[in-house]
């Protein structure tokens, strides 16, 4: 079934069929109909690819993620699928696992597809990839790019306001000794993080103990190694801000292993409020990154490139503010007790 047997069907000419499916304002909307019914009658899909030949729009944006393994990547996914198709886009994604040749390739098939714009949402591990995609004229948003370079939108993650909020919160429940368990240290969002968390301690008072300070690498087997290193320590801390809640969801766990009690041992929040963290036990204190409103930032960056009218200039910068998400794995700090006599908030 081509355009010209749907045409001999509907009563009308190739081009009206051809208007219709590219959704042409300019065809009378009863004569749109008739198509449109014809063609879902014989079940007539177009060569999106053929369409893109001819008209130099592609309708497709491609998406790079670290790994979809990890559930915040998964929501943001699902999320920019979403506004995707509530704009009569596709997506094409790409996930490296943080291997350069699975970048390569990734970069590659999307190039091929002509896409009409990449996000790139891997927390500052992509930024080799700018030029290949600039000698294709393909524009891009990063998260925390940093410096202002023609054609790529940045997404400026507010790190330190939810921090702040977190080490306010643990410090207002009397903890004194509070760790951070930081990202890989390569990677700029994990830098940030640790540098968010030494300021609003320091704000406060509080002495940043080093051995405090522990690196793993955003699972929740790291989030295990780490707290076991903490508990090796001659002090041990009382309260731990992790860099994202699959370290944070490995600390619960490996604290329930070691029979240390949370919160009335051990308070324990992490970052980006993944749905699974309001299922943990107990339910996960988060700071929280919406993935919702990163993958819209993201879509709408490209769709502003994309679809910019003349003389409109694209904006080059996006900001998406943190806040603290109060649960059940946060208390007082053990030996304090509250006027009423409640060790949880």
């Amino acid at each position: 079934m081509n355009l010209q047997a749907i045409a001999k069907r509907a009563k009308v000419s190739a081009a009206t069929v051809s208007r219709v499916v590219n959704r042409a304002p300019t065809v009378n909307p009863q004569i749109a109909r008739r198509v449109r019914k014809v063609i879902e009658e014989v079940g007539y899909y177009p060569n999106t690819q053929a369409r893109a030949l001819v008209s130099g729009r592609s309708r497709i944006f491609g998406l790079i993620v670290s790994e979809i393994s990890n559930l915040f990547f998964a929501e943001v996914v699902q999320s920019f699928e979403n506004i995707a198709l509530c704009h009569n886009y596709e997506m094409l994604l790409g996930s490296t696992i943080h291997d350069p040749e699975r970048m390569k390739f990734a970069v590659r098939r999307m190039i091929e597809r002509r896409v009409e714009g990449v996000a790139i949402l891997t927390f500052g591990t992509g930024e080799s990839l700018i030029e290949e995609f600039r000698r294709h004229d393909v524009p891009l948003v990063f998260i925390d790019h940093g410096s202002p370079t023609q054609g790529v939108s940045n997404i400026c993650i507010n790190y330190q306001h939810g921090i702040r909020q977190a080490v306010q919160h643990l410090a207002a429940l009397r903890h004194v000794h509070i760790a951070f368990v930081m990202g890989p240290k390569h990677r700029k969002s994990s830098l940030a993080q640790r540098a968010g968390f030494q300021k609003c301690m320091e704000e406060i008072g509080l002495e940043v103990v080093p051995e405090f300070i522990v690196m793993a690498d955003d699972t929740i087997e790291g989030g295990k190694s780490a707290l076991r290193k903490l508990t090796s320590l001659p002090v041990w801390p009382t309260a731990i801000l992790c860099s994202n809640d699959m370290t944070a969801i490995g600390v619960l766990r490996q604290a329930a292993d070691l029979a240390i009690e949370t919160p009335q041992q051990l308070s324990t929040i992490g970052f980006d409020d993944i749905l699974l963290a309001q299922f943990t036990m107990p339910p996960l204190t988060t700071v929280q990154t919406s993935q919702v409103d990163l993958a819209r930032l993201a879509f709408n960056a490209l769709l502003q490139r994309a679809e910019r009218d003349g003389g409109t200039r694209p904006s080059d910068e996006y900001v998406l503010t943190t806040n603290l998400v109060l649960r059940q794995s946060t208390g007082l700090a053990p030996g304090s007790t509250s006027a009423s006599g409640s060790a949880r908030v």
